[in-house]
């Protein structure tokens, strides 16, 4: 019989529908149903591709002699991370706070007031290796609510103490100048790790925001360094297990220090920055093996994540068959079968062996230099590549005959930001008037089916968006709006760039804490308002809010964008520079506001042979902190005011100091040179 579950639309929780538990979706039922039982709530937490939320299905909510314990003792609620992030970001603290780490699954105890007093992440079924089992948990958890409540109530006020810090008001931390960039930096140097690339020891995620922020300092700064450590990264991720050597796109990290085996689920927003990284490090060296890469990823989003209104899917699970990988593996007697007299010299550029190097089968990586391989191998780099391109084509065949790993099909809106504004981003780049046509689709299907009455919804799936909007919502999808302006001088998403800018201001913005919340001012209330301005895996939604707030503010010289923007960057001055890693997205922006930002006014047709010409001078050239107009429709654009000339005429400004107005492409290639440079 199906549980309450069965009326979610997340793929996520509909993997539970089924289960013996009784378990709820979060909500004022499950929520009223404790206070009005007296019971503690266990709060189950996860997501669609989490390898290890469905081993503990299986161990234990699929147990009958767990789930009766589980129904008996508690009001059990499950919760889609990706959908609730707001929820996940409360009982992620707490559950951080009480052991010392975190991760999925999550499973947090509350009290009926929704106070966490026990979490932790991963049980399994019976005591194992040090850790306790789950049903000995349940046992002693209940024991504790029954007859040692005191015990319970100063673990809950303890987190009340604990939450309390994200209202007070904030406060710079340092002064938000070019040595928060230089201090950041040489954190950067002393962590980056020269062999695989990357920084730090295992397990390695994708540090793509950190790389944005170290091509941006070799950009402004002429450090070859740091230029080396992003395309060295880059490469050596691509080379790796973590990138799929046969369809495009990465997993989301390495479970080792040199990127070969990966945690097999692909997720959207790791992909959607990787792709915009791809084409900023293609703009800045024009490197090949970066361009394929990108241009694969991009394909495989096309392929397998697009919806058919045009919306971006969000992951791919990590399991099939019951087993974590198998969909990417290959054995070597496959490879000999499938790819006949290629196979011998391929083996050796995907490193197959007869032992493999996960679980006696082959993940597909390349460890040697390609000309150095194909001169080794007595053929040319172009032949090698030829021969890898047919087998690519075989195996891609071969595998979509296996079972496909689950998909998870919701269109989360920050997301599909994300992954709008980097096609958009790419399409620019690369002048490829499909990947235009993809972004413009795209986005106008997200501004169609996800805003409503100006507000952005968090998920949409079978026709219906659910769940408002979170501050990485609005401020995600404004920049993905900005980047289809830049790409296609349509008044419309600069616009729709600026109605969300303004709608954050409006919901999110706290005067009275000055900052950012992560819910809006109307939503649900829970036990604390989520405000948490690190970069994880994906950039925060403040931060995400700061470089929009930049954008507008030098575009239309409104104080009130930029002084927010401003503000919350030198609450954070300090842990930036100390802690780079975790800012990478804010340093960014923070390079846009301390060195300021390059100012680029095309006055002009769009479809006139010379705008067109110097809109793709603009494009091909990598531009830190490129803030950009042009079009005719121009009108409240501060960036324009005062442009003219006849014909199409481009200016290169640097707060709002500029150059010669030129029409000559060399020109304006050599003043963008020259204005990017701190």
């Amino acid at each position: 019989m199906a549980n309450l579950l069965a009326h979610e639309t997340s793929p996520y929780l509909l993997q539970h529908a089924h289960n013996p538990v009784d378990w709820h979706p979060w909500g004022e039922v499950a929520l009223a149903r404790s206070r009005d039982e007296g019971k503690p709530i266990l709060l189950s937490i996860g997501y669609a591709a989490c390898h290890w939320c469905h081993v503990m299905e299986r161990e234990s909510f699929e147990n009958d002699e767990t789930a009766p314990l589980m129904n008996e003792h508690f009001v059990c609620i499950k919760v889609d991370r990706e959908e609730r992030p707001d929820i996940d970001a409360i009982y992620m603290q707490a559950t951080q706070a009480m052991t010392g780490h975190g991760g999925w699954p999550m499973t947090v105890f509350l009290t009926p007031q929704g106070e966490p007093f026990f979490a932790g992440t991963y049980y399994p079924p019976d005591d194992r290796h040090g850790s306790p089992g789950f049903r000995r948990v349940m046992l002693g958890v209940a024991d504790a609510w029954a007859n040692r409540q005191e015990n319970v109530i100063r673990t809950a006020a303890q987190m009340r103490e604990l939450y309390a810090a994200s209202t007070e008001r904030t406060k710079a931390t340092g002064v938000l100048d070019e040595a928060v960039l230089t201090r950041a930096m040489a954190s950067l140097r002393q962590r980056y790790e020269p062999t695989f690339g990357g920084f730090d020891g295992a397990p390695k995620f994708p540090p793509t925001m950190t790389l944005d922020f170290a091509l941006r300092q070799w950009a402004r700064t002429g450090d070859a360094d740091a230029l080396t450590m992003v395309t060295h990264t880059f490469r050596q991720m691509a080379r790796g297990g973590i990138y799929d050597q046969v369809g495009g796109g990465f997993s989301r990290y390495s479970v080792d220090a040199f990127w070969l085996v990966p945690h097999f689920e692909k997720m959207l927003y790791d992909n959607a920055l990787l792709v915009r990284l791809g084409a900023h490090l293609w703009q800045a060296t024009r490197d090949i093996e970066v361009r394929r890469v990108t241009d694969q990823t991009i394909a495989w989003i096309a392929r397998e994540m697009t919806s058919a209104e045009g919306g971006f899917y969000s992951s791919l699970d990590a399991d099939s068959e019951g087993h974590e990988g198998r969909y990417y593996v290959w054995d070597i007697g496959e490879l000999y079968t499938l790819l006949g007299e290629d196979a011998a010299l391929l083996r050796g550029y995907w490193s197959v062996t007869a032992a493999g190097n996960f679980e006696g089968r082959n993940i597909l990586n390349v460890p040697h230099e390609p000309e150095a391989f194909a001169e080794a191998h007595g053929v040319t780099l172009p032949e090698l590549r030829t021969a890898i391109e047919r087998a690519e084509r075989i195996l891609y065949d071969a595998r979509e005959r296996r079972v496909r790993p689950a998909l998870d099909d919701k269109i989360l809106a920050g997301w599909n930001g994300l992954m709008l504004r980097g096609i958009a981003e790419a399409a620019r780049a690369f002048g490829d008037a499909d990947l235009a046509a993809m972004a413009v689709r795209s986005g106008e299907f997200l501004f169609r089916a996800l805003v409503i009455d100006g507000r952005v919804m968090r998920s949409y799936k079978d026709g219906v968006a659910r769940i408002p909007g979170f501050l990485e919502d609005h401020a995600a999808l404004g920049l993905g709006a900005m980047a289809l302006y830049n790409l296609t001088f349509d008044r419309r998403w600069l616009d729709r760039a600026r109605a969300l800018g303004d709608e954050i201001i409006a919901r999110f913005w706290d005067e009275g804490v000055q900052a950012f919340f992560d819910t809006a001012a109307d939503g649900e209330v829970l036990v604390t308002r989520p405000r948490d301005v690190t970069d994880n895996a994906m950039p925060s939604g403040t931060s995400l809010a700061i470089e929009l707030m930049v954008i507008l503010g030098d575009l239309y010289a409104e104080a009130r964008y930029t002084e927010r923007a401003a503000h919350m960057l030198e609450t954070i001055a300090e842990p930036m520079a100390r802690y780079p890693t975790a800012f990478g997205h804010a340093l960014g922006a923070a390079d846009m506001l301390v060195r300021g930002a390059v100012e680029v006014a095309i006055v002009g047709a769009v479809g006139d042979a010379v705008f067109d010409q110097l809109a793709a001078v603009v494009a091909g050239r990598y531009v830190p902190s490129l803030v950009m107009a042009g079009g005719e429709d121009v009108e409240g654009i501060a960036l324009m005011a005062g442009r003219s000339g006849e014909g199409a005429t481009a200016y290169v400004c640097r707060r709002y100091a500029c150059t010669a107005p030129t029409r000559d492409a060399l020109e304006l290639g050599q003043q963008l040179e020259t204005a990017r440079q701190a």
